[in-house]
């Protein structure tokens, strides 16, 4: 539960609602019920994380295995963070009040990379130590995951492991994978050999990086027993792929104030820069009576299914000199 201390500066902070947990639908635990706890942290504010529908299908997912208890985290304003400081508090789970330092898992979404420094900075007002090879114990695993993981060096040093693509199966597995290593007393060294069996997994400390001369990644080095190639975990079963029934109610405006619904996994169309490839449609989505943009939905899931090419350009967007002389018009 939130302490003393937390209760005398959540007054002169703006929008405390942001610290104090409690909202319809966060899920309470028995923590001497459960074996493994995870901090599922979003490194930027409340408003913006409860607004990313990543974290509450993950969360979801989490809490609904009997051994799991996923708590909410969330980075701090500045003025919450310095009153966070000069009274002694760490940075806590939303849902127990516990500090970060007590958990099991670390677990960080990397939606954008402005936001690696908040990071940092999350692990620092939680007392963890930065860099993986400080954290030698099998606890405190920080994990990360999303679209940044696709390009994982920046921050390699500080992860444990990077989950590469789909997170909903590969997460389980790694949890599992590490309530049976502690079980069987087992080093983290040996559990993140483990892990990086599982498909989707990329344990940094396991591999060797050479860079060339202008700092781009020259080559990969593989300790002995592990994967040389690492592939992204892909979900091909939209159809009974999990969605939250129950999502938690937050307190105040956020920034995508709406519910929200899939109907895919990654739009019909061909952008280079989006990570959720292939194109997945729901079945629901595919018999209805809208279809997928771009024409009927078996030309729209041929397109889902076509490879990337860097040559292939967009159809049917107009052009930037088109909307400039629409823009014009307006004037």
């Amino acid at each position: 539960m939130l302490n003393k201390k937390l209760d005398k500066i959540l007054p002169k902070v703006q929008k405390p609602g942001r610290y104090v947990g409690g909202e319809l639908n966060s899920v309470i635990k028995n923590k001497e019920d459960v074996d493994v706890r995870f901090a599922f942290c979003f490194p930027d504010t409340y408003e913006i994380g409860m607004s990313h529908l990543g974290i509450k299908i993950l969360y979801s997912i989490f809490n609904n295995v009997d051994y799991i208890w996923c708590e909410r985290v969330f980075a701090p304003w500045i003025d919450m963070e310095q009153a966070m400081i000069e009274n002694g508090i760490p940075l806590y789970g939303l849902e127990s009040g516990d500090p970060v330092s007590e958990f099991d898992f670390i677990g960080f979404t990397l939606q954008y990379e402005l936001s690696f420094t908040n990071i940092l900075n999350m692990l620092k007002l939680s007392g963890v130590p930065l860099l993986s090879r400080d954290r030698t114990e099998l606890k405190n695993i920080v994990v990360g995951g999303g679209p940044c993981a696709c390009n994982p060096e920046p921050i390699a040093d500080f992860f444990d492991i990077l989950f590469l693509g789909d997170g909903e199966e590969v997460d389980l597995e790694v949890i599992e994978l590490f309530r049976k290593c502690r079980k069987e007393g087992k080093t983290k060294q040996e559990f993140l050999m483990e892990a990086a069996q599982i498909e989707g997994v990329y344990v940094p400390s396991l591999y060797d990086v050479e860079y060339n001369e202008d700092g781009t990644v020259k080559a990969y080095i593989p300790h002995a027993g592990v994967p040389k190639t690492i592939r992204k975990r892909v979900c091909n079963d939209v159809d009974n792929m999990y969605f939250p029934e129950n999502f938690v109610v937050p307190f105040l405006d956020i920034v995508h104030d709406r519910a929200a619904s899939r109907a895919r996994r990654r739009r019909a169309g061909s952008c280079r820069y989006v990570s959720a490839r292939p194109c997945r449609i729901r079945a629901s989505r595919r018999g209805g009576t809208r279809r997928p943009a771009g024409g009927s939905s078996a030309a729209a899931r041929s397109r889902c299914r076509a490879p990337a090419h860097p040559a292939r350009k967009s159809r049917g967007r107009p052009s930037a000199r088109h909307l400039q002389t629409r823009w014009r018009g307006r004037r």
